[in-house]
């Protein structure tokens, strides 16, 4: 699994969250009878960027955690060379206070966003109970991947 990686501020990933991000990645892959050669973008941003995309793409004028943009239909995942999987956005100011909320670290807090955004990807959503349910669950046998234990939110 390729994780493409860009951060506004040019900041770097230490390479075992890269490396534990693409194992989550390659695991839900997997899970759902996707080849883990994969590609998925992952953006870290500021709250004013995730903020100005969220009112662009989602009509909500406010910042939020993360945003995934799917760039196939569900159902539609042919493999004939690469197959590009859709960009994942996270607002690291929204992270890091988070983690601070939630008791946990940032790299928790990151991966767990990471696997939120790539079950976003995936066709998950969370609308209703059942399907809020399903995806948490699908979140935490993932997140157990990495060693991430239950996260409780």
């Amino acid at each position: 699994m390729a994780v493409s990686f860009n951060a506004e501020d040019g900041q770097a990933l230490p390479p075992e969250l890269l490396a534990d991000l693409e194992r989550l990645a390659e695991a839900a892959l997997l899970r759902h009878g996707l080849p883990a050669e994969a590609e998925v973008s992952l953006m870290l941003c500021d709250d004013k960027t995730i903020h100005a995309l969220n009112r662009q793409w989602r009509s909500v004028d406010s910042p939020t955690d993360v945003l995934s943009f799917p760039l196939l239909e569900e159902g539609g995942w042919r493999v004939e060379s690469e197959l590009l999987l859709g960009d994942i956005v996270i607002s690291m100011e929204r992270a890091a206070s988070q983690a601070v909320d939630f008791g946990h670290s940032l790299r928790r807090e990151l991966l767990y966003l990471f696997t939120h955004g790539m079950l976003h990807l995936l066709g998950y959503d969370h609308e209703g109970d059942e399907e809020r349910r399903e995806m948490r669950d699908m979140e935490e046998l993932l997140l157990a991947v990495v060693g991430v234990e239950e996260c409780g939110l």
